[in-house]
């Protein structure tokens, strides 16, 4: 399956009603300082950070709060020096599972994040030892209300593009992280409303999940994770159908 899992896809679907509560602000905000850090503060020249700026925007951040994380990068503001962790582990089932991790503090991030695995009869694993599994892609999603599919392949997979899917309303499309800035520079320039697009981790293979008490505790699982102030991604290699999804949103 290439892209996104149906999970992931309604995860972002859900990002901006999640919006409301200030800890998406605060870790869009962290990305953005640190993002400034390495590129500098201006998003014409720092593509990185033009891409932050514009998941800020999607999400209703404030014009203040995206200005004072980039004057923070910049040093024209006090802030925090931030260092970056990965955590791998397993959900129960065997699912693989990656927490991203920016924290002042790397014992309060440690235990907060070991916690969630205790609770939640998930194990911690050695470095590498599931992120040799996943593969750094870009990725970007086009409604397919907003373009052609054969107008967008063509001008996707000129501009550098690996693969593009059609699933749940949208185009998604991957690429080489090499190539993420040029195809969402391309798009751009052509006029393509891209809803979403980040450099993310893609897993080799996804493991299916048909139970639904399973699945549920999943989903509360990394719900439990992404609730933490210090984790800004958690990526994993589930797969839930859509019909299970639909049976636990009734459920609810």
């Amino acid at each position: 399956m290439s892209g996104h899992s149906k999970w992931s896809t309604i995860k972002h679907k859900k990002a901006a009603a999640d919006a409301k509560r200030g800890k998406v602000f605060s870790k869009i905000a962290k990305e953005i300082t640190v993002a400034v850090r390495q590129g500098g503060g201006d998003p014409n020249v720092n593509i990185t950070l033009r891409t932050l700026v514009q998941k800020a925007r999607g999400v209703n951040m404030p014009a203040d709060n995206i200005d004072r994380a980039i004057k923070k990068g910049t040093g024209e503001l006090a802030g925090e020096q931030m260092e970056e962790i990965v955590y791998e582990g397993f959900a129960p089932g065997g699912i693989a599972i990656i927490a991203q991790v920016l924290t002042d503090n790397r014992n309060r991030s440690a235990a907060e994040v070991r916690h969630v695995f205790t609770k939640f009869n998930g194990s911690l694993a050695g470095q590498g030892s599931v992120t040799r599994s996943f593969n750094r892609k870009g990725w970007l999603q086009v409604s397919d209300d907003k373009a052609q599919e054969d107008t967008l392949l063509e001008q996707v997979l000129e501009a550098g593009a690996e693969d593009m899917t059609h699933q749940d309303g949208y185009f998604e499309i991957t690429t080489a992280p090499s190539e993420f800035h040029a195809v969402l520079n391309a798009l751009q320039e052509q006029g393509v409303e891209v809803e979403n697009s980040e450099l993310t981790l893609l897993p080799e293979s996804h493991l299916p999940i048909t139970d639904a008490a399973q699945a549920r505790e999943f989903i509360r699982f990394t719900e439990a994770l992404e609730e933490l102030e210090d984790v800004q991604n958690v990526y994993s290699n589930a797969d839930l159908s859509e019909e299970l999804l639909a049976e636990l949103e009734a459920q609810e």
